[in-house]
């Protein structure tokens, strides 16, 4: 049951959605179903050449449908922040193929009304996928080792908008600075990174929530989330090269340092065994194998400990290869990805990532 304090606050739950027809019904009865409702639901359909407004016209929130964006996800959040949202509590953002379990509200209610709630800047919640397919189940397990890492750091770098919860007076010191028009930025192609990072700038707390899951949509295609991922990873990339090493970047510092030497240790490996094969020297040893049975003592640890798992996702780690082969995956668009940046900043032509990843989604 909702407590008086949690009651109390102000929520409101921003929608941003882009040709999202086919799944802004889940997502809304998602949030009909909510043990401790919303004050206010703003859908917010942006350049849709489909019938996502008038779905979300089926429920009872409102539709502030605009048009295709210069800005995209950012300025839609912005001007429905700035006439919806700006004297709330708390703002919700939720993708449009997310779902919220019925007690995401309120929990997230009584986290920014606890005694620590003051010292809460934003709280993501733990996003997962329930498609059975092959690739989604990797996904699945990757997100699920990234919120247990967050849980027991108690400290996140990205309020996934996927699904979370902000408060809304920071928010506002935010949208004050001189270089936004509101909360969100224009200049970052991965919005929730920069926020997060202003967010922590101000000396508040940001955290993966305890209580509160999200199920959201993965990618379907290695097109598609090679393109989510790039995006991804050079928004983060351009974003810690603006910000620079400070005590608030160091761990993601930390991060890309990992992944490049990833790359490295892995193209190294592919030029020992070429030189070995090609000098007639190579050979078995019984030894190497206690790695990858290493690997897989720790893939199959992780895929315990994933949400809703089943048979199929403990015996894909427990294979080995489902697992390598993704990694070899993560260390392509790794190395790709500063590659691009690299080349962005010597020619100064900038892709739009966003662009990029609806083309690879075969969204219109």
């Amino acid at each position: 049951m909702a407590t008086a304090a949690s009651v109390g606050l102000h929520i409101v739950v921003l929608v941003p959605a882009y040709n999202e027809a086919g799944s802004i019904g889940a997502t809304l009865d998602g949030l009909m179903l909510q043990s401790r409702p919303a004050d206010l639901i703003v859908v917010i359909p942006n350049g849709c050449t489909d019938s996502t407004a008038w779905e979300a016209r089926k429920y009872p929130v409102t539709t502030m449908e605009l048009p295709r964006l210069q800005h995209r996800k950012s300025e839609a959040l912005n001007r429905a922040w700035a006439k919806y949202a700006s004297d709330a509590d708390v703002v919700i953002c939720l993708d449009a193929d997310t779902v919220l379990p019925p007690n995401a509200v309120e929990a997230w209610s009584r986290e920014f009304s606890a005694e620590t709630g003051a010292l809460l800047g934003g709280s993501s919640s733990k996003f997962t996928m329930q498609d059975p397919g092959f690739l989604s189940r990797l996904q699945k397990a990757e997100f699920a080792t990234w919120t247990d890492t967050a849980l027991r750091r108690g400290r996140t770098s990205v309020l996934a908008g996927t699904g979370c919860a902000i408060n809304n007076a920071v928010l506002r010191q935010i949208a004050a600075r001189d270089d936004r028009e509101g909360p969100w930025v224009y200049t970052s192609q991965v919005e929730d990174f920069e926020l997060t990072y202003r967010i922590r700038e101000l000396g508040f707390i940001c955290q993966v929530s305890p209580d509160v899951r999200a199920y959201t949509d993965s990618m379907k295609t290695l097109k598609a989330l090679w393109g989510q991922r790039m995006k991804w990873q050079v928004g983060t990339v351009e974003d810690l090269l603006d910000l620079g090493i400070n005590r608030l970047t160091l761990r993601d510092w930390g991060q890309q340092a990992m992944g490049l030497l990833g790359v490295f240790l892995k193209l190294l490996w592919i030029g020992v065994i070429a030189l070995s094969l090609s000098l007639g020297v190579f050979r078995v040893v019984l030894f190497w194998w206690l790695v990858p049975i290493l690997f897989v003592a720790l893939d199959i640890k992780r895929a315990l400990r994933i949400p809703h798992r089943d048979w199929k996702d403990v015996l894909m780690a427990a294979t080995f290869f489902p697992q390598e082969l993704f990694m070899w995956l993560r260390s392509g668009w790794f190395l790709a990805s500063w590659c691009a940046v690299l080349t962005a900043k010597i020619t100064r032509r900038r892709i739009d990532r966003w662009e990029a990843q609806y083309t690879a989604e075969e969204i219109n």
